[in-house]
């Protein structure tokens, strides 16, 4: 079963890096097929395309970093040590730590 969970995150991820490669190239071949039908004679702003391009990016990494965001405030909120869920210790906690040892055993 170990293995079949492994796979499966191997997979999402390949999806995701897929799916994000995609979400950031169609449009820029779009945009190119449809700048190759104007005519050479039309002029193009070249500063308008550049801030054109930099406010895409910069829509882009505010919708990356909301994601992110959202995650970790999602993630901090659903394993605070006050949520219910959370007050019965874990099997690992029941186990006893054969390094801790006490200073009154050693004579300390």
């Amino acid at each position: 079963m170990e293995c079949t969970s492994k796979q499966q995150m191997k997979t999402l991820i390949a999806v995701s890096i897929i799916a994000l490669v995609a979400l950031a190239l169609i449009p820029q071949i779009v945009h190119a097929q449809l700048a190759q039908q104007t005519s050479a004679k039309q002029y193009i702003n070249l500063r308008a395309e550049v801030w054109n391009e930099f406010f895409r990016m910069t829509t882009a990494a505010f919708t990356v970093g909301a994601i992110v965001s959202g995650t970790m405030i999602w993630l901090v909120w659903r394993f605070r040590e006050s949520n219910p869920k959370n007050k019965a210790p874990t099997k690992w906690e029941h186990m006893d730590d054969p390094t801790a040892g006490s200073y009154e055993e050693e004579g300390h």
